[in-house]
This record gives structure tokens, C-alpha cells and sequence, in this order.
């Protein structure tokens, strides 16, 4: 029989008197630099002047921390990617655990304060992350770019189970063919610190877009307006079907509702295009992974919701980024046109 693993209740008896507990890295065994810190120049943000003044309450970020990312800077310094190895790690139900310490890659399905010792172990390296298994949009633009380290390593592992929409054909066309695991030990476990965007994971971002254009010859167009329309958190654009027609008829945009096109379609709207605009949304990111460098995302956003997590993004994959906010919430906003065509001769 399984022996019992009180891990669990002794981390939260830490947490409730407050004593200190060591992050799951600072237990590695050992650590290497896979790309160098280095000073890179984060451009600023495409907008209006004025847009500021519109923010009601933020996501994700300070409002002093998204009004800072407004201005960019030309001498960010930018940490190193490493890897980090551990050994003896229980994951259960989600969470990793390792001696005092404890990493939730996902929402616990269960309620214990003591759980069992899995019986399979294995060694691997795990790529995914909490946000990851939260929105599919962090999964494809940041945990199917540290599968490359993962399987530099030897052996991608993840506890997410096989997803359906897109994400089937995105793992066929990047190469992707994880170990899916549950409870496991892990006698040896790689993770990794893989958030500075570096020149490490800057090249992965161009080897990912070469890899899903692979094959192709998408045809350049002046832009595409994704729809977010009623799927995923509120974030309802009362006026989107108006400014999506104005964006086609004026300036020549395709208009796509992602969730009735294949991925390939989709890859070969965006792959030439200038512009991929629409709600601040995952839907956006099937433009953005094949978008050329230089291109420009356009995201229409609720005042109530601002946020420039996207433009992480955006500098990665060495595009530009533009935001309007708009008056209201998330759960109803509108945007001016007028704002549309001003921040589009901006960006033009």
C-alpha cells in the first residue's frame, strides 16, 4: 500500500504561522544558464493621448505598472533562461511537492491535508504552468516555447490532459508529443525559469512561427479583426459586429470568427497580414504566433480591464502592440470608430 505523504498539512501549519518557505527552485540540486542576461530595448506602447485617463482598475498589473509599460524603455534589463534540477518530487493532484516546498500547476481537485505517495515514478522535464493550464493563449505562446527546452532536455512531460479545439493541430504542427502523466514521483525533475524575454526566447518564438508556417505562402493583406465575440470571460464589445464591417470595408481587414476556422486557416490569414486586431483575448494569439515582426496587434480593451500583459508578447515575437480603452466595463463597452481610425494613422 501507497505510505502517506503529510506534506500538504505541515506546508499550510507554515503558512498559518507565517514562517518562511522556500520557493521549489531553491531546492535544485543543480542550475545552468541556458541564455545570458542581457539589456534589451522594450518599445512603447501605440495609443492615443488620453487613453490613460480612460483606466478604471486593471488586470493582472498595477495601474503604476501599466502606465509605465506605456512608455517602454531602451536599456530594460532582461534575467537569464535557466534550467533547475530537483530530485524526490511528488506531484499530486496538480501540485508539486518537494521537501518544504510546494508549486500548484493547476486548481486542486480535492481537498487534502495529506495525500498518497504515487506508485510510478519517473524522471522528465515539465514545461507547463499554472497560467498555462489556465488560458490557452499563455500555453501557446509560452509553454509550447519552453517544450523546446523541455525536449532539449530529453523528455517532455505534462500533466494536461489532451485538449480539444485547436490545440490538437498546434501540437501536430510544432512537433509536440509530451509524456501526459498524473500522480507521479519523479525520482529526477527538470523545470524551468523561462519568463525574461532574451534573445534565448526570442529565436525560439521565430523557430515556432517557422515552424507553423512551414509549407505555407499566405498572402499579405492589410489586416485581420479576430472575434472575441461571447466566448471565454466577459469582456463583451457592444459595437464589434459595426467596427469589424467599418475595419473591412475601409481598410480592406478579413473578418474571422476563430472558433469556426481550422488552425491552418487561420495561419494563413495572419502569416502576411500587417494588423491582427480585436478584443484584448487568447483569441488573438492565433494571429500573433505567425504575424511577421513589425506587425502591430490592435487590442480594443474595457476600462475596467486595461492591462499590457499582451505586449510581453508582442516583444517577443518582435511585433508592436496598440491598445484603445474604451468607456465602461467589461461586461459592456464600447469603442468609438473614431479612435479606430486615429490609432490605425498611428500605426500606419
Amino acid at each position: 500500500m501507497p505510505m502517506r505523504s503529510l506534506r500538504p498539512l505541515a506546508n499550510k501549519m507554515r503558512r498559518l504561522a507565517r514562517l518562511r518557505q522556500p520557493g521549489l527552485l531553491d531546492l535544485a540540486v543543480d542550475s545552468w544558464e541556458i541564455s545570458p542576461a542581457e539589456i534589451v530595448d522594450v518599445p512603447p506602447v501605440i495609443c492615443l493621448p488620453g487613453q490613460a485617463d480612460r483606466i478604471t482598475r486593471t488586470e493582472f498589473a498595477s495601474l503604476d505598472t501599466v502606465l509605465r509599460s506605456l512608455d517602454g524603455d531602451p536599456a530594460t534589463p532582461m534575467a537569464a533562461t535557466r534550467g533547475y534540477l530537483l530530485r524526490d518530487v511528488d506531484f499530486v493532484d496538480g501540485v508539486l511537492y518537494a521537501g518544504r516546498a510546494e508549486l500548484h500547476l493547476r486548481a486542486r481537485s480535492r481537498s487534502a491535508l495529506a495525500h498518497r505517495r504515487p506508485v510510478r515514478s519517473m524522471s522528465g522535464a515539465l514545461y507547463e504552468t499554472w497560467v498555462g493550464n489556465r488560458w490557452f493563449g499563455n500555453w501557446l505562446l509560452d509553454d509550447c516555447l519552453t517544450y523546446r527546452l523541455a525536449e532539449d532536455a530529453g523528455h517532455p512531460v505534462t500533466s494536461t490532459p489532451e485538449r480539444g479545439g485547436h490545440v490538437p493541430r498546434y501540437e501536430d504542427l510544432l512537433d509536440m508529443s509530451p509524456r501526459r502523466v498524473g500522480d507521479v514521483h519523479f525520482d529526477e525533475l527538470i523545470l524551468f525559469d523561462d519568463h525574461p524575454n532574451n534573445s534565448g526566447r526570442l529565436a525560439r518564438a521565430q523557430d515556432m512561427r517557422a515552424r507553423l508556417l512551414k509549407g505555407r505562402d499566405p498572402q499579405p493583406n492589410p489586416g485581420v479583426f479576430l472575434y472575441r465575440g461571447r466566448s471565454g470571460d466577459a469582456r463583451v464589445l457592444e459595437n464589434e459586429d459595426e467596427l469589424a464591417e467599418k475595419l473591412h470595408v475601409h481598410y480592406g481587414f478579413r473578418v474571422m470568427f476563430p472558433e469556426d476556422h481550422t488552425v491552418d486557416e487561420l495561419l494563413d490569414a495572419c502569416g502576411a497580414t500587417q494588423i491582427v486586431a480585436g478584443v484584448e483575448g487568447s483569441q488573438l494569439n492565433h494571429g500573433m504566433t505567425v504575424m511577421p515582426p513589425g506587425g502591430t496587434l490592435l487590442t480594443l480593451q474595457p476600462a475596467d480591464r486595461a492591462t499590457t500583459a499582451m505586449k510581453l508578447l508582442t516583444d517577443r515575437w518582435q511585433q508592436r502592440f496598440a491598445m484603445i480603452v474604451g468607456p465602461g466595463t467589461a461586461g459592456s463597452f464600447r469603442i468609438p470608430w473614431d479612435d479606430v481610425r486615429r490609432t490605425l494613422d498611428l500605426i500606419l
